[in-house]
Parts: C-alpha cells; sequence; structure tokens
C-alpha cells in the first residue's frame, strides 16, 4: 500500500490520470461493473484496487503507454461521472485518481476515504463527513462541500475554485498550496486549520468564520494577501500588535485608525453592529460598555479614552441624550480638536431625540458637524449607504491628520 502511494504521489506531479483517461474514453461496460462492485461493498473495492494498483505500479508506462486502455486499466481508472453515492457508508474507500465529475455524495460517510487526485469538479457533498480524508491534489472546482465535515482533511494542493465550503467544520484541515480562488468560506468553523502558501485575496466570507479556537497561518499566507479581515486576522490568533505592524512588514503605510465608539447600554445592538462592521473595514475601535473599568470615574475614564484613540464616535439616542455622561464626551473631544487642530467627535444619530434638544452641547454639534443618520439603521440599504459615508468621512479624517 506504501508503494502506491508513494506512486501516486509522484505520478501526480507528471500527470493527472483520472483526466488522462476521461480522454481514453473508457467503455461503459467496465464504469458499470466497477460501480456494481463498489455497492458490494468498501472492503471487496478496496481489495480488486490494491491488485489493480500492484499492477499498475509494476508497469513502465513509457514502454507500455496502452496499459491504461487495457481492461485492467479501465478497472483501475473506471468513469464514473455523474454517479449518485448519496447517504452511502463510505468509510475508507479508495477512489484516488477516479473521474467523479458531478458526482453526487449527499450525506454519505467518507471517513477516511482516499480521493487523491480524484476529479471532484461540481460534486455534491452537502451534509456528507470527509473527516480525515484524503483530498490532495483532488479538483474540487464548483464543488459544494456545504455543511461537510472536513476535520482534519487533507487539502494539500487541491483544486477549490469556486467551490463551497458555507458552514463547513474545518477543524485541522490542512490548505497547502491548495486553490482558493472564489471559494465561499461563509461560517465555516476554523480550529487548527492550516493555510499554507495560500492565496485568500479572492475568497468569500472569512470574515463570516466562527473561530473556536486558533489556528495556523504561515508568511507566505500573510505576505500574499494584505486586505484579510481583520475579524478573520484576530479570529485565526494573530496577535493586535502583529496586526497593527503588518503594513510596515509588508513594507506598506502603517495607518492607525482607532476609534471610541460611545453609547448607551439601551443602544448595544446598533453598537455592536457598527463596531463589528468598523473593524472589518480596518477601523480599530474600543468601546466604553465593556472596556472602561467599573467604578472609573467617568470624565476621567473618558478623558483618557479620547486621549488614546483618534477619533470620538458618540452615537446618539433618546437614552444617551439624556444621559449625564453625554455632555462631558463632548467637551472632552472638543478639548482635543482644539489641541491638535485635528477633526476628533464624529456624532450619529438612531432617533430624533438631539435634533428636539434644547442643551448647549446639542446645539453645538448641530452647528458644527453633519450628524449621520442612522435612523433607519435596521434596513440594510439605508444601514449601509449611511455606514458608507461614516468610513469614507473616517477615513478622509486621518488621512488628512497624517
Amino acid at each position: 500500500m506504501l508503494t502506491s502511494q508513494r506512486f501516486c504521489s509522484s505520478w501526480l506531479a507528471r500527470i493527472n490520470v483520472a483526466k488522462l483517461v476521461t480522454s481514453l474514453g473508457h467503455a461503459t461496460m467496465a464504469s458499470t461493473e466497477q460501480l456494481a462492485l463498489l455497492k458490494q461493498g468498501v472492503d471487496v473495492w478496496n481489495q480488486q484496487r490494491l491488485v489493480l494498483w500492484n499492477k499498475f505500479n509494476k508497469q513502465q508506462l513509457w514502454e507500455e503507454p496502452n496499459w491504461l486502455a487495457s481492461e485492467e486499466g479501465k478497472l483501475l481508472f473506471p468513469d464514473l461521472r455523474g454517479v449518485n453515492l448519496s447517504e452511502t457508508s463510505l468509510e475508507n474507500v479508495d477512489l484516488r485518481e477516479i473521474n467523479l465529475f458531478k458526482a453526487s455524495f449527499r450525506n454519505s460517510n467518507l471517513f477516511q476515504s482516499r480521493l487523491a487526485g480524484a476529479t471532484l469538479d461540481e460534486s455534491d457533498f452537502s451534509g456528507a463527513s470527509l473527516e480525515q480524508a484524503d483530498l490532495s491534489f483532488a479538483d474540487l472546482c464548483g464543488a459544494n462541500l456545504s455543511g461537510v465535515n472536513l476535520v482534519a482533511a487533507d487539502l494539500t494542493g487541491a483544486d477549490l475554485t469556486g467551490a463551497d465550503l458555507t458552514g463547513a467544520d474545518l477543524d485541522s484541515a490542512t490548505f497547502n498550496i491548495t486553490k482558493l480562488s472564489g471559494t465561499k468560506f461563509n461560517s465555516a468553523n476554523l480550529s487548527g486549520t492550516i493555510f499554507a502558501g495560500v492565496d485568500l485575496s479572492s475568497s468569500q466570507g472569512l470574515e463570516d468564520c466562527r473561530h473556536s479556537s486558533y489556528s495556523h497561518v504561515d508568511h507566505q499566507t500573510l505576505l500574499n494577501n494584505s486586505q484579510l479581515p481583520l475579524s478573520f486576522l484576530r479570529g485565526v490568533g494573530l496577535p493586535d500588535t502583529l496586526i497593527d505592524y503588518m503594513p510596515s512588514l509588508l513594507n506598506k503605510p502603517i495607518q492607525f485608525y482607532s476609534c471610541f465608539i460611545s453609547y448607551s447600554h439601551k443602544d448595544e445592538e446598533f453598537a455592536k453592529r457598527l463596531h463589528a462592521d468598523l473593524q472589518d473595514k480596518g477601523v480599530r475601535c474600543w468601546y466604553a460598555p465593556e472596556d472602561l473599568p467599573i467604578g472609573a470615574k467617568i470624565r476621567a475614564g473618558i478623558d483618557q479614552a479620547i486621549r488614546r484613540h483618534d477619533k470620538l464616535l458618540l452615537i446618539l439616542s433618546e437614552q444617551s441624550v439624556n444621559s449625564p455622561w453625554v455632555e462631558s464626551e463632548v467637551e472632552s473631544a472638543l478639548e482635543k480638536e482644539q489641541e491638535s487642530g485635528c477633526l476628533v467627535l464624529f456624532p450619529v444619530r438612531i432617533d430624533d431625540a438631539v435634533m428636539d434638544s434644547s442643551d448647549g452641547w446639542a446645539g453645538l454639534i448641530k452647528r458644527s458637524r453633519n450628524i449621520g443618520n442612522f435612523c433607519n439603521w435596521k434596513n440594510y440599504d439605508v444601514y449601509q449607504s449611511v455606514f458608507d459615508r461614516l468610513v469614507k468621512d473616517l477615513k478622509r479624517s486621518l488621512s488628512e491628520t497624517s
């Protein structure tokens, strides 16, 4: 078996057997015969493949170029395109180098299966278990791997261009020199996942991944991807200091976007959404309810928070406008503006309370600031439009400061 595996690996470096077999036009009879054999059980199937692999390994293909077109060659590499193997127990099955284009493995058990070098473009694995499977150098372009258990799976050298990994469990999975162009990672679980030498620049949903523990991202991956979402970098376990200085390590200017978000506890739902979205846009955020030390004096704590950060983003609502601390925050922000000569205070509102207020500080910011209107923030399109304007204004202000 080890000999077969070694040969398969070296052979992969030179040619994709599955695609060659397809070009030879293997007879339907051989494929039908092999499919019937597979349905007899994995043990029967694997035993025949072992015998055929041993014969294959003994061939000097440069001297016997027609062996792949022989009956034994057809049996070893059957054309199983479009085969339906849904809800089937295929634990430890040997499907190396076989053409399984558009095959269905929905809800099947493929634990420790061997699929190295297989052609699996557009195949459907939704709901299947591929735990500890060997998918190295497999062709999985456009494959449906949504909700799949890929725990400890080896995807070294595989092509997942356009594949869907939405909701997949990628705990301890290996992506080593794997092609991930357009691959969807939405809600995928990452924990101990290895990303080595991969390009994630066009992968989708990285900001939406779930991180149950840290993962491993090598330096080559970081060099290849200078604009990875902040939530992804933090989720895989990179320390904030490294994230902050990564641009300089990549010979790009450091941009210290830091913003202190102040809000009433009753507005926490909106504040958390705004916080998460700003983080994903590269604006480093810090907000009071979670981070201001319990028992800290209000004015002293506010002064310290504002001076540690570039901007104060003040969420104005009926609750915050009537709070004793809001006037102190406005005063502190305006003092910092006078000292630095830079814009610090960025007010946004989620209702009309500040517009109706007769307080002096409210009148001042109404006269001197464009208050971002998030009153209809639960409408996605409206929220996104106002949010994009806010980010643009924040970044413009920061660039003018530097």
